[in-house]
Formats: structure tokens, C-alpha cells, sequence
């Protein structure tokens, strides 16, 4: 079967496209085995530090395969999205680059990275409860963190069309930009990302996790866990003492 998905590296920066514009890249089985490949790819070398992921120029997703959907009457193992699809996993940053329509399970895909940026012509949609369906797929648990609980409750009990100046209103996106320039601003906030301590910085995607299910005292030993991980990257720790002192860039290797 043909590629549903191509991922190049931009120096650190993987970037993933879904290639599936025609049928508004719908997220079905063998597009989400993909993306999984893409991340393991990601995770499994060291010289890439954050990702991109993006659907094109007119649409991130907009959703399920509703046709495969459809025959999980059959086979409800269908239904369920492909273990590890969703990048909240990774330890390594990923940004949603949000171009056109993201609805339904596409719109799950965006909300389980870490950053969203989008344009003018960005769109989100829960959609499920027009299919006679509840959220699935971490929906419930991405939406009330990231808008809050009683924005969440009305984007799913209407299904209504959120556009992109609603969306960065109310934190579904982090970044504005313009259509034309969606992609490069993405990929830079990427490579600011990409810059940093790797070792930190994925310690401190972990420790931002913990919060949402911490008290204080247990995120206390979290940020303490997270400071003594940080630490085994003793070049890093070092070049960021020593690029302070000296007044220069510092040149952070993972090591």
C-alpha cells in the first residue's frame, strides 16, 4: 500500500506531514501505524530534538476513516486508535503546525502535543457527538486541561466550529501566525526548542505532565527527581555554568 505519511529531519527537527490531502488525511489504521513509526524514529535518534507535525496547506485532519469506522461493528479493535499514535508519550517536544480543519480524532492528534500553532484559516471540531459517540482517545483528558472544564463541556455537547482567533483565545493554540508563513514559524519555535539542554528539556516535558495529576507536595518531588535527572548531562551543566560566565552562546550536546 502507498505511504500515508513522510517525515524528513531539518537538522534536530523532524518533520511529519500527513499525505493523505485528498480524503482530508483521515487518520486510519495504517496512517496512524505510521505516524507511531515517525515517532519511534524520533525518539530512537539522538540528534533529533523536537518535532513538527502538519497535514499540508488546507487541512490537518479531519478525523476518523469513517468508513473503517464504520466496519468496527465487526471488529470494535478497529475503533481504537493505535497504541503510542499520540506524541504526549514522547519525551521529546512535539508541535502541531494546524492548517485548515482539525476535527474529531485529528483534532485529539493536535490537543496530544505539547504546542499548537495555527493561522487564520485554522478550524477545530469535536464532532462526536454528531456520530452518537462520546469522546475517545484522550479527548476527555486533553481538552478540559488545555481550555478548561466548562469550555470543554460546550466544545463536545455542541460540536460547534471553533475558528482560529476563538482557538488562541481560549489556549487551543499557543501561536498565531499567518497561512504563508505557518510552517516556517512552526519549524523555528522547533528549533528554539531544539537548542536547549535535550536531557533538560525532556525532563521538563515530564515534570509539566506530572502536574496536571499532582498535589504540591508530590510535584515537589517531581521538580526534585527531575533536577537530579537533568544533572547526568555533566558537558551541559557545565556549558551552561560556563557560557554564563564567559558572556557567550552556549553549545548544549545531550551529554
Amino acid at each position: 500500500m502507498p505511504e500515508l505519511l513522510s517525515y524528513q529531519e531539518e537538522g534536530p527537527v523532524l518533520v511529519v506531514r500527513l499525505e493523505r490531502p485528498e480524503s482530508g488525511n483521515v487518520l486510519s489504521r495504517q496512517l496512524q501505524g505510521e505516524l507511531l513509526s515517525a515517532w519511534e524514529h524520533l525518539e530512537s535518534e539522538d540528534r533529533l530534538l523536537a518535532a513538527v507535525v502538519h497535514g499540508g496547506e488546507n487541512v490537518f485532519s479531519v478525523g476518523h476513516d469513517v468508513p473503517e469506522l464504520l466496519s468496527a461493528a465487526d471488529d470494535p479493535s478497529m475503533a481504537v486508535p493505535v497504541e503510542g499514535m499520540f506524541p504526549h508519550i514522547l519525551s521529546k517536544p512535539v508541535i502541531a503546525a494546524v492548517e485548515g480543519g482539525c476535527y474529531g480524532l485529528g483534532f485529539e492528534l493536535a490537543l496530544a502535543c505539547d504546542l499548537r500553532v495555527g493561522s487564520e484559516n485554522t478550524r477545530f471540531k469535536t464532532v462526536f457527538i454528531e456520530r452518537s459517540l462520546s469522546p475517545d482517545s484522550g479527548m476527555s483528558y486533553f481538552l478540559p486541561r488545555i481550555v478548561g472544564a466548562s469550555r470543554a463541556f460546550d466544545l463536545v455537547f455542541t460540536s460547534r466550529m471553533v475558528d482560529a482567533d476563538e482557538a488562541y483565545r481560549i489556549g487551543l493554540l499557543d501561536r498565531m501566525t499567518t497561512t504563508d508563513q505557518l510552517m516556517e514559524d512552526a519549524k523555528a519555535l522547533a528549533r528554539e526548542i531544539a537548542f536547549w539542554p535535550p536531557v533538560a528539556m525532556q525532563m521538563s516535558k515530564r515534570v509539566l505532565q506530572h502536574s496536571t495529576e499532582s498535589s504540591l507536595e508530590e510535584q515537589l518531588l517531581h521538580e526534585r527527581r527531575g533536577l537530579i535527572y537533568s544533572r547526568r548531562a555533566p558537558h551541559d551543566v557545565e556549558e551552561a555554568a560556563a557560557s554564563f560566565r564567559e558572556r557567550r552562546p552556549p553549545n548544549f550536546t545531550g551529554h
